[in-house]
């Protein structure tokens, strides 16, 4: 025989002996299935020679029950066997199309690594879990959340609980309406995402100061996303410090963050995140900011201003719309419009950043700077209408304490000396603040508060 294997050839002779079916047939079959179809000989040799088989009806019975039984899905439509003759002995040619339910895979091994194989040339080559994942969407055509999970051991007690906490009915039934079962009866990635076994986790790391150079602490989060919500947002509440201040004898208790807006920004990054990376979420903490970044950047077609606007096109739909059931998330396309809200009297700002695979949300520390309004005697003084906001959290900084030095405000407000001692002395010139030495101290009073 002059024909050579190729990338849709394949020989194979049986083993000697009982002449029983080697288990790369099946490897091939699959990466057949996956790749551009092919043909399998079953009993002529790699190179070329054709040696027969014993016994060819025996083989192909034998071989129609393997394709049964061996491989998921279902492949029997996409192959045929026949027995042919090649220089007067018998071989039985498989011909194998291109499946329409890829990926394929052993039942053996399942939908993982291991389990899928594809033609490269000659060779039948494994997937991993981006190729797995990237052959089921172009497959499907439909998104991550609906493609089959990867894992089919999968359990529930988390979703579970939540679902009892709020008095709603768990079981098969509403699984299938939730689209975490598929029209095959397998879960899909939707049901991996909120399983006790979801492969993905949120890693927080906390900075001393406003940079990286330093750790504090840091802890990765793993389980169900429902679960990995609530282990993350009680861990931050340990570093949302209170702190008071004083207005006269007035007492005021002021947390670093709204509480809401931790909240709303970590439910942002687990909802819209693009579960086609399989990166973790990153969450960090510095002494005057928390970062959210979640990958996947902005869908195709948003920009930020349409964000900022409250248009909402979920890259999840079938999990935001879990989460609004569990009364997780009140309507589409308002989290970030309520962290700006929460944010409307102070001076720093959040912000939010659209790169190409990632999307962050930076929440400032209210307690570094201060408000743009303070209330004196039921009235409204509005400090920052006339100045910049350095200058305004200058002067807020010192009418809540009665005078500031530079050192302050350059803690405080996060200035450098040079621009500390400038601001300070055009507030002096423009009749905001008095100096007054001391010694070797020197102090800045507000006028007029």
């Amino acid at each position: 025989m002059t024909t050579i294997e190729n990338i849709d050839i394949e020989f194979k002779e049986l083993d000697r002996g009982p002449q029983r079916i080697p288990p790369s047939v099946v490897k091939t079959l699959v990466a057949f299935l996956n790749t551009e179809g092919g043909d399998l000989f079953i009993g002529i040799q790699d190179n070329g020679n054709v040696c027969g088989v014993h016994d060819a009806d025996d083989t192909s019975n034998r071989l129609s029950s393997l394709i049964h039984d061996a491989i998921l899905p279902d492949a029997s439509p996409f192959i045929s066997l026949r027995i042919v003759t090649l220089e007067e002995r018998r071989v039985v040619r498989v011909s194998v199309m291109v499946g329409t339910e890829r990926p394929y895979y052993l039942a053996r091994i399942g939908l993982k690594p291991g389990g899928v194989y594809t033609r490269v040339g000659t060779a039948c080559v494994p997937m991993n879990e981006s190729g797995i994942r990237s052959l089921l969407l172009e497959t499907s055509g439909t998104s991550f959340e609906a493609c089959r999970s990867l894992e089919q051991e999968l359990t529930f007690m988390t979703l579970k609980d939540e679902m009892d906490k709020r008095q709603i009915t768990f079981g098969p039934v509403q699984m299938e309406t939730l689209k975490m079962i598929g029209s095959d009866k397998l879960f899909t990635n939707l049901a991996m995402l909120l399983s006790d076994q979801c492969s993905y986790t949120c890693k927080v790391a906390v900075f001393q100061g406003r940079d990286t150079a330093v750790f504090r602490d840091r802890k990765e989060f793993s389980g169900s996303v429902l679960k990995q919500l609530s282990d993350v947002y009680r861990f931050l509440a340990t570093y949302n410090k209170t702190r008071a201040r004083f207005n006269g004898l007035l007492r005021e208790d002021t947390l670093d963050y709204p509480q809401e807006a931790i909240r709303e920004a970590l439910l942002n990054s687990i909802i819209h995140r693009d579960y086609l990376f399989s990166g973790s979420t990153i969450i960090n903490v510095f002494d005057d900011r928390i970062e959210f970044i979640s990958l996947g950047g902005l869908v195709r077609g948003l920009s930020m201003e349409a964000i900022t606007m409250g248009v909402s096109q979920s890259r999840n739909p079938n999990l935001a719309s879990v989460f609004y059931r569990l009364q997780l998330v009140e309507s589409y396309g308002t989290g970030i419009r309520k962290i700006m809200h929460l944010y409307k009297k102070y001076l720093r700002k959040p912000e939010f950043k659209a790169a190409e695979g990632a999307f962050s949300c930076v929440l400032p520390n209210s307690n570094e700077e201060g408000t743009y309004t303070q209330k004196h005697d039921h009235r409204e003084d509005s400090v920052g209408e006339s100045l910049n906001t350095e200058k305004a959290s200058i002067l807020y900084h010192a009418k809540a304490r009665g005078s500031i030095s530079r050192k302050e405000v350059e803690d405080l407000v996060g200035l450098k000396t040079t621009k500390a001692f400038r601001l300070l002395k055009e507030l002096c010139a423009e009749g905001q603040l008095t100096q007054q030495t001391c010694g070797k101290f020197t102090r800045y009073i507000p006028l007029g508060g």
